[in-house]
């Protein structure tokens, strides 16, 4: 069987495929010119990342294809739906991207909270001529131990997130539609683990009770953050989207902090990717990166595995 991976695979990836007989393509195939690849070549399944989009369109001219794979979480390039009622398997590799994701969240939690994001532009500039007034300006952060971070959204990633939020001492709330309660399996060094089990709260509760808020979600058709939800929070909140562009109300953001409603925000994602609002860019509150929390080197050795693994599960059968 022949597997394109259009926006390539990893090598161990690659290599379990090949030894259970699959041949895997690497030729990155412009989009116009997918369609007509794909039948020329009698593909099966087609893998992608991000970039190439796998629509209704594409699924329906080219019928040799059995299975879409997607080497991230969100799959919003594909048609899933469509493939799936149409006998087509659509697969990504949630577990892959859980533990870079989160150590994202908390890279963001400890720039904000000791101010890194904004000691990081000063520095450069002042740090010569400013040194014992930037010294003073942000010796006033805060721990992260002991304070309460909410999570909205208690699935995997969310659930990565609440295993390092324990281990540094913090506590959790967290609220889901579906997840009632999550076992936490907090594994040490030596082998050892502990486990914590959390049950989930209301929406509103992990509003009102957050000193830091991080979103784990996918594509809602309204925004989960807006003017009504920042009123119900504690003053002061830091808020972190390392999930969605359109979760949170962006101009509604920058008003509840402008307000001190919200100290800082740690933003991944954005409305109008790949040009996101210059409000958010130039406003010193936020801590800002370029949608990267999935993107790790170990994430692509781990998506490729289980992508690799999924494939012969479901087309040896």
């Amino acid at each position: 069987m022949k597997i394109l991976a259009n926006d390539g695979i990893s090598i161990n990836g690659i290599e379990i495929l090949e030894s259970k007989g699959f041949e895997v393509i690497t030729t990155k195939v412009a989009q116009n010119q997918l369609e007509n690849y794909i039948n020329e070549n009698n593909i099966d399944a087609i893998v992608v990342k991000n970039t190439t989009q796998v629509r209704q369109e594409l699924i329906e001219e080219c019928p040799s294809i059995k299975l879409i794979g997607c080497a991230n979480l969100n799959m919003d390039n594909i048609d899933a739906d469509y493939a799936r009622d149409n006998g087509v398997h659509v697969v990504n590799t949630p577990t892959a991207v859980s533990n870079a994701i989160g150590e994202l969240v908390f890279a963001h939690l400890f720039g904000i909270a000791r101010f890194l994001h904004q000691a990081n532009r000063d520095m450069p500039l002042e740090g010569d001529s400013r040194f014992n007034t930037l010294k003073k300006h942000y010796a006033k952060g805060t721990e992260l131990r002991g304070k309460t971070i909410g999570i909205i959204g208690f699935g995997n990633i969310g659930q990565e997130v609440a295993k390092i939020a324990l281990g540094i001492g913090m506590k959790v709330i967290a609220t889901d539609t579906t997840v009632e309660k999550a076992i936490i399996n907090i594994p040490f060094f030596n082998g050892q683990s502990t486990n914590i089990e959390i049950e989930t709260s209301s929406f509103d509760e992990v509003l009102k009770q957050s000193d830091f808020i991080t979103l784990h979600l996918s594509n809602q058709e309204d925004y989960i953050l807006e003017e009504t939800q920042f009123n119900k929070m504690k003053d002061g909140v830091g808020i972190i989207n390392t999930a969605q562009g359109n979760l949170i109300n962006e101009v509604a953001l920058v008003n509840a902090i402008e307000s001190g409603k919200v100290k800082y925000a740690g933003l991944d994602v954005f409305e109008n990717e790949p040009t996101p609002a210059v409000q958010l860019l130039m406003n010193p509150e936020i801590s800002l990166t370029p949608h990267i929390a999935a993107s790790t080197i170990e994430t692509e050795e781990k998506a490729g595995t289980e992508l690799a693994n999924q494939i012969i599960k479901l087309l040896s059968e």
